[in-house]
């Protein structure tokens, strides 16, 4: 079987190492010109954990893993308001037990699939059937085409429609870039809300550095692929003014080696599949940053859809199996946590408070019960032992 993943983030590579696994001839076509560093720090969680176990990549995540106790709510003049340890939840809260860079979760997953053919810088154009036109100029066969190329995917506009269709706006923008680190975060992560639905954290990395995330909200998604140099000067202007330790992060992003700039997104798709393509990951599937199981679903996903194509005779069938296994998981993988976007980005300084005193109970009944509840789903799916992989760890 040959196949060509759209997307080197986190889901494609870890697609084309379980089908590497399995014998196939795997493609990896990137946009980018070479492996994005850094970005903000992602979670293994529930059964993405035994993803990782069952891959042999346990040890290398927990050599590289970042050592977050938990996050505060801070105010202006950086006093903690409300906090809540890592240990919360058995380890499933806000801030997981597993907690590593994305761009170092990047680098474990490409250097484990170094037999697979990775071509970056270069992306799809167009897709006829088996037959995928490169921006490069040439034109191949495949035999399985998967878009793995985030929630702005290629992949998906080509093959099932506009993004309109399936990618909805949440209200706000959001960046994410490295800093040095400020020297006393004491393996917390610390988050500040400032009135008009503007947001900060600060929370820490290794070798350091911390990685700073400012946010605004916005009525409409008109922001989407600014030039850099627009995007950080349009940042400086909606959070003028918002307090704590905000001036100073705008005035180290300009030199940050990582500068990431996007709108928060839901996306929905029906049907994962048109014919021999496929999505996987945020293409497919995506809660935003604020459902919180992004990488964990990249990571499950990719385990499935690879075990039923490796059993399957025809794609289609492995595609369908693929989704069946699949969908009480990412359906509860996709519900935002209550209060939505009006409580991860209040308002008003009623709103800031009630905010804190939610973060206060949490651990508390009965807001601990809802907790566990909201967390209990990164385990909602039951992974199938296939033989393919299974004879391997044998």
């Amino acid at each position: 079987m040959r196949v060509l993943i759209s997307g080197a983030g986190i889901a494609g590579p870890a697609l084309a190492f379980w089908l590497h696994r399995a014998g196939a001839d795997v493609t990896v076509v990137e946009r980018a010109a070479a492996p994005r560093p850094g970005g903000h720090a992602v979670d293994v969680r529930g059964v993405a954990r035994t993803v990782v176990e069952r891959m042999g990549m346990r040890e290398r995540i927990r050599a590289q893993q970042v050592d977050e106790r938990g996050f505060a709510v801070v105010s202006a003049s950086g006093r903690r308001l409300a906090e809540v340890p890592a240990t919360a939840f058995g380890g499933e809260g806000i801030v997981a037990e597993i907690e590593i860079a994305r761009g170092d979760l990047a680098r474990i997953l490409l250097d484990a699939t170094a037999g697979v053919d990775y071509r970056f810088g270069d992306r799809i154009t167009a897709i006829d059937d088996r037959t995928v036109t490169f921006a490069s100029g040439g034109a191949e066969r495949f035999d399985v085409i998967v878009g793995a190329d985030g929630v702005h995917s290629s992949t998906r506009r080509l093959v099932f429609g506009p993004d309109e269709r399936f990618v909805r706006y949440l209200g706000g923008y959001t960046s994410y870039f490295t800093v040095p680190d400020p020297g006393d975060l004491d393996h917390w992560l610390l988050m500040y809300s400032a009135t008009g639905g503007r947001g900060a954290y600060l929370r820490p990395e290794n070798g350091g550095t911390a990685k700073a995330s400012l946010s605004f909200l916005h009525p409409s998604p008109e922001f989407d692929r600014l030039p850099r140099a627009e995007a950080e000067r349009l940042i400086a202007a909606k959070l003028a003014g918002a307090g704590w330790r905000v001036p100073e992060l705008i005035a180290a992003m300009s030199a940050a080696p990582d500068f990431y700039f996007d709108s928060l997104n839901q996306v929905r798709v029906d049907r994962w599949w048109r014919g021999r393509v496929a999505l996987i990951g945020d293409a497919g599937y995506c809660g935003s940053p604020l459902a919180g199981l992004g990488t964990s679903m990249s990571l499950v996903g990719a385990y499935v859809l690879a075990g039923e194509l490796a059993g399957a005779t025809e794609p289609e069938q492995a595609f369908a199996a693929y989704q069946r296994a699949m969908a009480d998981y990412v359906e509860s993988g996709l519900h935002l946590p209550p209060g939505g976007m009006r409580m991860a980005a209040p308002r008003s300084r009623a709103m800031i408070g009630l905010r804190v005193l939610a973060v206060r109970m949490m651990t508390r009944w009965p807001s601990k019960q809802l907790g566990e509840k909201q967390f209990s789903k990164a385990d909602a799916i039951t992974l199938r032992d296939y033989p393919v992989f299974a004879a391997q760890r044998r």
